[in-house]
């Protein structure tokens, strides 16, 4: 399947396996009402919010030549939450190409698709336009992570049901940590920003983990 109503379904598929773990049925249905509105919705980057003057269209760059880190290899889902949230709060567009960066973000992606939300990851990238115009200040970001944990709703739930997990094998993983962004053109040139966010991480037993989905809101 692909197109707007297939993400939607994928969406809902992934928010229902992790938040029946996470809250049970009467928490889910408050969850997907909260998703819709604008309180919850993915915050923007700093980088995005710094961009206040209209965007001209301009092409796509040409690749640069760059790469996205590789998908660590390991089998628990918090080690793998954190390398991911890493990336995830982490690109550099003087090397990368906003397809290119892409393209690095999908190799993380579990290659289950009737489990993989690439839209709820696709919707964390700046467009090709403002891609261009954050490379014109060669604007990049680095990140560091403090910690990764299960929500505590997800381990209760867990522990009440054990064997609910065994048919996706998808954790929540909540992860924090601090995003630091530079780039050239302006009197600051820096900032830094405190960053949380509750991933859905697949680990099969016999395979290694891979990321599902960026949940909309941050779980505790």
């Amino acid at each position: 399947m692909s197109g707007p109503g297939s993400s939607v379904l994928h969406r809902s598929l992934i928010v229902a396996v992790v938040l029946t773990l996470l809250t049970g049925l009467a928490g889910l249905v408050a969850f997907l009402t909260r998703e819709d509105s604008p309180e919850t919705a993915a915050p923007a980057s700093a980088l995005e919010t710094r961009q206040s003057a209209p965007l001209a269209p301009a092409p796509v760059k040409a690749p640069k030549g760059g790469q996205v880190a590789a998908p660590v290899k390991t089998t628990d889902p918090v080690e793998f939450a954190k390398a991911a949230a890493k990336v995830l709060w982490s690109y550099d567009t003087r090397r990368l190409s906003q397809p290119e960066y892409i393209t690095g973000l999908k190799r993380w992606m579990t290659s289950e698709k009737k489990y993989a939300d690439w839209a709820s990851v696709a919707d964390l990238v700046p467009d090709p336009v403002l891609w261009s115009r954050m490379g014109d200040q060669a604007q990049y970001a680095t990140a560091t992570v403090g910690e990764g944990h299960f929500p505590q709703a997800f381990k209760t739930a867990l522990a009440a049901d054990p064997g609910a997990i065994t048919d996706a094998y998808i954790y929540a993983v909540t992860v924090t940590g601090r995003q630091s962004i530079a780039w050239t053109g302006s009197d600051q040139g820096t900032g830094a920003e405190p960053r949380s966010s509750t991933l859905a991480i697949q680990c099969r037993p016999d395979r290694d983990c891979a990321l599902a989905a960026v949940l909309p809101t941050t779980a505790p």
